[in-house]
């Protein structure tokens, strides 16, 4: 089981890249901060970062204002 942002995703995406993962869900990376267990994922690790069996990932988008 993998969860992100405290939903299980289908298990067929274990074994991906986080990058590849981003992708699939139309993420815009430029605009995200990822999170792995509780630990900020560089942006330039998503290709080298797999997704796993109990992994859990936080996928935040920033948002302008004022």
């Amino acid at each position: 089981m993998i969860k992100v942002n405290g939903s299980e995703i289908d298990v067929k995406y274990v074994g991906i890249s986080l990058d590849d993962y981003l992708g699939i869900s139309n993420y815009n990376r430029e605009v995200i901060a990822v999170e792995k267990n509780g630990v900020i994922v560089p942006r330039q690790k998503y290709k080298e970062t797999i997704m796993a069996h109990g992994d859990n990932f936080e996928i935040v988008s920033f948002v302008g204002g004022g």
